[in-house]
C-alpha cells in the first residue's frame, strides 16, 4: 500500500508539471531562450577577448585557442538550447569564416550565415550582403547582396544604412539617388555610425538637399509650423550647422576624419571673421 501510495504521489507532480506546460507552452521557450542568451553572452566575451588581442599576435596563435575553443562551445551549445536563435547562428557562422578556430570550416559557415540572414537576423543580412558584393564577381550575386542588404536596412542596420547609402550615391547596380542616399545616410548617423556621419555632412557642404521626408521631422519645429509648412516663418535651415553635428557625431564616435572636418570648419570660419 505504501509502495502504491508513493508512486502516486510521485505521478502526481509529472503530471501537474506537463499540464503546466500545456497551459504555458512560452514558458519552455523563454527559459530556453534565455539559456541561450546566456551561453551566447559567455562565447560572446571570449570572442572580444580574442579580438583585443588579435593584432598583436599571428591569426594561427595557440594562445588563442583556449578563447576561441570556448567561444565555439558555447555557441554551439546555445544552438542546442534553442535551435530557433539567429544570434547564435550568426557568431558561429563569424567563427567559422574569420578565426582559425579548431574544426573551422567554411562550408559550415556560409551555410549557418546563409540560414541566420534567412531567418531575419540584420547583422547576418548586412555580413552576407557585404560578403556577396566582395567575394563574388557575377551579377547575380551583386542582386544577391543588394536583396540582402535592403532586408538589413529595412531592421535600420547602421552598417547596411551606409553601404547602402554608397550604392545610392555612386549608382553602382542601381540608378543613382541622392535624396535616398542621403536618408540612408541620415539614418545610419542617427545610430551613430561615424562613416555615415562624416558622408552625410560632405554631402550638406556641397549643397546637396535634403530630402523632404527629413525636413519635416526637424527637431525644434512644433506641430503648428509642420502644419504651415508655406509660411515664411519657418526656420531655415543651416546646412553648415547641420554638417558641423554630424561631424559632431563622427567625432564622438572616435572617428578622426570628424576632428578633421570639425576644425576645417573652425578655420574657415575664423577666415570669415577677418576678412
Amino acid at each position: 500500500m505504501l509502495r502504491s501510495l508513493c508512486a502516486t504521489l510521485s505521478l502526481k507532480p509529472t503530471g501537474h508539471g506537463r499540464l503546466l506546460f500545456m497551459l504555458h507552452p512560452r514558458r519552455d521557450m523563454h527559459s530556453r531562450n534565455k539559456t541561450a542568451m546566456e551561453l551566447i553572452a559567455k562565447g560572446w566575451s571570449a570572442l572580444k577577448e580574442v579580438d583585443r588581442v588579435i593584432d598583436y599576435c599571428e591569426l594561427n596563435d595557440r594562445r588563442l585557442l583556449p578563447l576561441l575553443r570556448t567561444a565555439k562551445e558555447n555557441f554551439e551549445l546555445a544552438l542546442e538550447a534553442d535551435n530557433s536563435n539567429t544570434h547564435a547562428r550568426y557568431w558561429l557562422a563569424k567563427l567559422h569564416l574569420k578565426y582559425h578556430v579548431p574544426g573551422k570550416c567554411l562550408a559550415v559557415g556560409a551555410a549557418l550565415l546563409v540560414e541566420a540572414a534567412n531567418m531575419g537576423d540584420p547583422d547576418a543580412q548586412y555580413e552576407l550582403g557585404c560578403r556577396l558584393r566582395v567575394e563574388h564577381d557575377y551579377f547575380s550575386s551583386d542582386q544577391q547582396a543588394f536583396y540582402y542588404l535592403e532586408k538589413a536596412v529595412d531592421q535600420l542596420h547602421p552598417g547596411a544604412l551606409y553601404l547602402l547609402g554608397a550604392v545610392y550615391l555612386t549608382g553602382d547596380c542601381v540608378k543613382q539617388d541622392l535624396a535616398s542616399a542621403m536618408w540612408c545616410f541620415h539614418r545610419a548617423s542617427e545610430k551613430g555610425h561615424a562613416g555615415a556621419a562624416i558622408a552625410y555632412g560632405s554631402l550638406l557642404l556641397r549643397g546637396v538637399q535634403v530630402p523632404e521626408v527629413l525636413t519635416k521631422f526637424f527637431p525644434g519645429r512644433g506641430s503648428a509650423a509642420r502644419k504651415s509648412q508655406k509660411s515664411v516663418d519657418d526656420p531655415i535651415v543651416d546646412p553648415v550647422e547641420m554638417a558641423r553635428n554630424q561631424f559632431e557625431i563622427a567625432a564622438k564616435a572616435g572617428c578622426d576624419l570628424g576632428f578633421k572636418w570639425l576644425n576645417r570648419l573652425e578655420e574657415e570660419e575664423k577666415r570669415l571673421l577677418a576678412s
